[in-house]
């Protein structure tokens, strides 16, 4: 489980994270959602440890994160940021290992190669593995980086807009991969997402955000309504069924 407790961030006079209790609880994917500004990114950044929160905590597993050895954290945790800089002349394949370095420590063995692997061939990276970094599109560098964090193979993956920069067929692909590691393996996974819709369908819970705070958190059934939807982003929102799925109609 992850669990919140009153943390808060302050960037000037900006209250940027109010407080925030969550639980999210073990398994499935739990999607973060809400406007611009809503604090989505800082919550899932101050829970990863790459930036310190003002006030409260926050545990992944139990294991207080700003207490806990790096070391530890990382053979349980592995995170997306939103922004991700490496050195342009390395292969895919050396960043995906990246991914093995808390298990490792820098010697691949066995497992580990079959574990980077499987990563590369769930981003559908096999033909570009011994591409440069910097010959790649956008959209092929997002999901090489997205390998190398399933390669690391936690029980716990945070993903800040794993969508950046992909197209529709790859950002499905990228959501049913996530998806499948979630249920198939056992894993918990937390997506910060504007896409609403998309988190609404591939997602098992939600936590909306707004001003710094959880507005509402459930099932997508619970939060796709055109009530919350509309409160939440302060701005009409109608809801239909599409395919046996609530979807969000914006004119």
């Amino acid at each position: 489980m992850i669990e919140t407790k009153q943390l808060s961030k302050r960037y000037g006079d900006s209250l940027v994270l109010d407080h925030v209790d969550l639980r999210i609880p073990e398994g499935g994917v739990t999607s973060i959602i809400g406007a611009n500004g809503a604090g989505k990114s800082t919550l899932l950044t101050a829970i990863a440890r790459l930036i310190d929160a003002d006030g409260g905590t926050a545990e992944v597993a139990g294991m207080d994160v700003y207490a806990t050895d790096t070391r530890e954290l990382a053979k349980i945790l592995a995170v997306l940021r939103q922004e991700n800089h490496t050195l342009s002349r390395i292969r895919v394949r050396e960043l995906v290992a990246f991914g093995r370095f808390p298990h490792s420590r820098g010697r691949l063995t066995a497992e580990c190669e079959e574990a980077v692997d499987a990563a590369i061939e769930s981003m559908e990276l096999g033909e570009i593995a011994d591409k440069f970094i910097d010959e790649l599109s956008g959209g092929q560098r997002q999901r090489a980086f997205v390998a190398m964090v399933l390669a690391q193979d936690t029980e716990y993956i945070l993903l800040d807009e794993p969508l950046n920069n992909l197209d529709m067929k790859h950002s499905v692909s990228m959501m049913r991969t996530i998806k499948a590691a979630a249920h198939e393996q056992g894993r918990t996974v937390v997506i910060v997402i504007h896409d609403i819709n998309m988190a609404a369908a591939f997602s098992d819970r939600l936590v909306a955000m707004k001003n710094g705070k959880v507005h509402t958190t459930g099932t997508p059934e619970e939060v796709m309504t055109e009530e919350t939807l509309s409160s939440l982003y302060d701005f009409p929102v109608q809801v239909e069924r599409i395919h046996g799925r609530p979807t969000a109609i914006y004119y």
